[in-house]
Formats: structure tokens, sequence, C-alpha cells
């Protein structure tokens, strides 16, 4: 375990903004997990578990704590058989997403053009195009601030829309890193289909994600959730895009940050923006919509360190 000092962040995140972890340390083991968090609790301090950085706004001040980012070690892949697969916690989402489908497995494949870590999606409830990750993960199995280890049946991780139980403990002393999940997917045959099928579903979803998101700048995929309207037993969602962009702020900036004038939910940094630039830019996205929609938009990007 090596134990870095100063590291900047804007080189460990997809905005690329941010200053400096005062100790940057990668894990290449559940042993060295729990070293880092010793350090971290020796030093006082606080620490924060790093996947790919890709929903992610990390302060200009940087962040005074201990950043473990997970290594090689934890983007292994295994085929348990009857359709079990699991993978841990740093596996890149695309790459488990086309692993799936070369298996012939269907369940998780219209996924691969998320961003970012295994990890990240489980703490998100990340999803696209119909498919979200708790609807065929059957366990996850993670680690406390105390090295203590936890499996939990899907059932228990709270999942709901971007959302899952490792948000509300990452906001107490119970915060928990997730090492590996797995799921139970179906295999293509029983759909009536094949892998070159899975594989067709995945490119039309990757062309639709090319077509409408701005994936040439530097940003953190949507920044608001959408929003639940109607009644609770049968609500629907609206794209908070919707009313960005009819709120007249396509291409809005301050600073270097930009809401982007291909996809209204999405803010990139556009010419070296700066965190506050871009935390100020989804406040001022915030006001106006609420003031003229009477909607409250919520980050769905993390924000990390003082600001």
């Amino acid at each position: 375990m090596i134990i870095q000092e100063n590291i900047p962040m804007s080189e460990h995140t997809s905005f690329k903004v941010g200053g400096p972890a005062r100790y940057f340390i990668k894990a290449e083991s559940v042993s060295d997990i729990k070293e880092a968090i010793a350090f971290a609790n020796e030093h006082a301090l606080p620490n924060y578990i790093l996947g790919k950085g890709t929903n992610l706004l990390v302060s200009d001040s940087g962040y005074n704590g201990v950043i473990i980012q997970l290594g090689k070690f934890f983007s292994e892949i295994t085929n348990l058989g009857n359709g079990k697969i699991c993978a841990k916690g740093a596996t890149p989402l695309a790459r488990l997403a086309r692993y799936t489908i070369n298996e012939g497995l269907a369940g998780i494949h219209k996924l691969a053009g998320i961003p970012g870590s295994l990890g990240g999606a489980i703490y998100m409830n990340a999803g696209a195009y119909g498919q979200d990750v708790s609807q065929t993960c059957i366990e996850v199995e993670s680690i406390d601030a105390a090295g203590n280890l936890h499996t939990r049946a899907a059932a228990d991780c709270v999942f709901s829309y971007r959302h899952s139980i490792f948000q509300e403990l990452a906001t107490s002393e119970n915060a928990e890193t997730i090492l590996s999940a797995t799921f139970q997917l179906t295999p293509a045959t029983e759909l009536g289909k094949t892998a070159k099928d899975l594989e067709s579903e995945m490119q039309e979803c990757m062309t639709k994600r090319r077509n409408s998101q701005p994936l040439s700048m530097p940003n953190a995929g949507s920044t608001f959730k959408r929003l639940d309207v109607g009644a609770a037993e049968t609500p629907t969602q609206i794209a908070p895009g919707y009313y960005i962009e009819q709120a007249g702020l396509k291409g809005y900036r301050i600073g270097g940050a930009e809401v982007s004038r291909v996809h209204a939910n999405f803010i990139v940094n556009a010419d070296h923006a700066t965190a506050a630039d871009i935390k100020s830019l989804s406040e001022h996205v915030q006001k106006i919509v609420a003031e003229k929609f009477g909607i409250n938009l919520h980050r769905e990007v993390i924000l990390l360190g003082k600001f």
C-alpha cells in the first residue's frame, strides 16, 4: 500500500476539476482498505472511497482527508453459473455489461454506456434505457469504516430511483464501501434472443447516448435527478432537462462551466472551469427552474470537500 500526498483530484474525476487530496491511497486488497481506513482514523481525517470519479465534484481547495482508490484487484468478474455473475466494486460498468453480453446473459447489457465503476452504480442505483442495477442485483458485499464486512440481500439495500442504503450510510459514521455485487441475469435464449441480439440492443443504446449527450466535454453525467410526479401508486418521471431547456438555460455559463447545448441536464467543463463555477451554475439552474416552474431540482452529482 503506497500513501501519496497532495494528489490533484482533477486527475481522478470526469469533470477534470478539484484541488489536492491530503492523502491518496490505492488499495489492492481488502486488507489494504482496512489499513487505509485505520490510517485515516489515526490521523483523525475523513476518508472517501473513489471509483472512476464520474459522479463527483471535488472542491477547488481539495479534500482534507484520505482518498482510497480501489485498484485492479477490485475489477474482477466471475461467472458463477446458472446466470449468476459476481463483479468487484472497481469493475467499469461498461466492461461488466459487455462481459454479460459475451456470456449470453441479459439484464444489464443496456448499461454499457454508463461511465464509472460498479461500486458507484450500486451506490446510485444507476440505470438507463429501462434497466437499472437493482433489477438484477441479488447481493452486495461491503466494508464499513471499522473494517467489518457486510453481506446484504438486495432487499436490504433499500434500492429506489437513484438511491440505495449506501447513500444514507455515507452521511454517518457507518459509511460503507461496496466491494462486490452479485447479479441474477437471464440467458438470452430464454428470451428468444442470441448474444448478437443483446449486442445490437446495447449498440442501439450507445448510439442514442452519443447522439444526445455531450460526450466530447468533461462532465459528470446527469446533473439533476429525474422528478417523480403523479400519484404515489403510479408515479411518472419527468426529465429535468425539459424544464432547464424551457427556462432558456441551454448554453448558459458561469465562468468556464456551461449548461450543455446538447443536453440541458448536463453541466460541462467548457473552458477551464473551476469546481466553484460548476457548483454555482448548478445552483443558478435550481434557482431559475424553481422560480419559473415551482420545481425543486435535486443534484445527482456528489460534492466532496469544502465549498
